[in-house]
């Protein structure tokens, strides 16, 4: 896979030459290309921003350097081999990024990101690029940041691992929470390693039973219990039929119940145990 990011701070993109991603870059898996935006401005301040027609606080980046940019840098791409590019454009007004959307994005060859800064880039440049490639416009969450790097990060990370071979263990991400395809989609339960005793903790004893069984059924009530405190939308909008018996028992011990639609909502009165 090939990745472009095009900003106006390439130091913020130094975290890509560690941990999996930077083992991936070591290893051919991944090509990241970082661009210094400033680049392709043509005036002594190097300026990448303006004024918001109609008025308002702060500033747009212009269109001129972007376009520059992104010209000569998918230019250079299909030059080097590359193909299928998909522009991926951070913004707090973009689609949620989920797992679902990295799975989807890990299977296109060659991502461009456009982080910007400021109050955004100028529209007429996704509007350009979107009749020549795909254009995802994605937000990692509903917050705002001083740019789009950290959510490049982000984004880059979670697709990095769900490419071939980058995980040590091919199977490591399939249990992932929000993982598509896994049953209900729950957060994951807690986890444990050695030793079994740490200050006063010890850990579950069925962890210790070898009975593979009651070890997959702690795991799935633990993740029943941690979607309940922490993310109850989760199995609000999950479809009734990912719930066997033992699950189907474990929401009524958690203060579920099965509404009309057959869809799982709480008593208000509930209290997790």
């Amino acid at each position: 896979m090939r990745l472009d990011v095009v900003t106006i701070f390439p130091e913020y993109l130094e975290p890509l030459n560690v941990s999996l991603v930077g083992k991936a870059r070591a290893r051919g898996q991944l090509d990241v290309n970082v661009h210094d935006l400033r680049e392709w401005t043509y005036d002594r301040h190097n300026t990448v921003d303006d004024t918001p027609y109609g008025g308002g606080p702060g500033m747009v980046m212009k269109t001129d350097p972007w376009g520059a940019a992104l010209d000569d840098v998918l230019a250079e791409g299909y030059e080097d081999g590359a193909h299928g590019p998909v522009l991926v454009v951070p913004t707090p007004s973009g689609r949620p990024f989920t797992q679902e959307l990295a799975v989807e994005l890990s299977e296109r060859p060659w991502l461009v990101f456009t982080p910007a800064r400021y109050e955004g880039i100028d529209r007429r440049v996704m509007d350009e690029y979107a009749t020549r490639m795909p254009v995802y416009e994605v937000s990692i969450g509903d917050y705002v940041l001083a740019g789009g790097e950290a959510a490049v990060l982000v984004v880059t990370e979670a697709v990095a691992r769900l490419l071939p071979g980058v995980l040590g263990n091919a199977e490591s991400h399939r249990d992932d929470s929000f993982a598509p395809g896994a049953m209900a989609n729950l957060l994951e339960g807690p986890i444990y390693t050695k030793p079994p005793q740490w200050r006063g903790h010890g850990i579950p004893d069925v962890l210790l039973s070898g009975h593979h069984g009651k070890i997959a059924r702690w795991r799935r009530d633990e993740a029943l219990r941690r979607t309940t405190r922490n993310r109850p939308d989760l199995i609000e909008r999950c479809d009734p039929g990912a719930f066997d018996k033992k699950d189907r028992e474990m929401l009524s011990i958690l203060g579920w119940r099965p509404g009309p639609d057959g869809r799982f909502g709480r008593d208000p009165e509930a209290v997790e145990e």
